[in-house]
């Protein structure tokens, strides 16, 4: 556990709370006090960072931070969805095998890192 000198410190190394980051300070009833923002954190980068094909929960919800209202979901992975998951699943499976047909050259239409192919594997189409 702490001491309370312990806590003094480290809040004066980061007087921000976590998920926000201090810039500058600001004056507040005559006072000089921390000017803590929100952190922003792009949900593409979180998505390379977790090293996923395709959205990973992390960036799902990164990315909902990021635009409140979104109701962005991640890939149906089961084997045997139920309901709404699997009629979901049909459609994107549907939908991207024809983009693959059309859009894709030969060479990319066999490359198992095609960013199509990825897609298509993640969902288990």
């Amino acid at each position: 556990m702490k001491s309370f000198k312990q806590y003094i410190k480290e809040m004066k190394n980061d007087p921000c709370w976590k998920g926000y980051e201090m810039i500058g300070k600001k004056k507040k009833n005559g006072k000089e006090v921390p000017n803590c923002v929100p952190v922003k954190e792009d949900w593409q980068e979180v998505n390379r960072k977790d090293k996923t094909d395709g959205l990973s929960q992390k960036a799902v919800d990164a990315y909902r931070r990021e635009n409140p209202g979104s109701k962005l979901q991640t890939a149906v992975t089961e084997k045997d969805p139920k309901g709404k998951r699997a009629a979901r699943r049909k459609s994107f499976c549907s939908r991207m095998s024809g983009m693959k047909k059309r859009l894709t050259n030969p060479e990319n239409a066999r490359d198992p890192d095609s960013p199509i192919n990825k897609a298509l594997r993640r969902w288990r189409c």
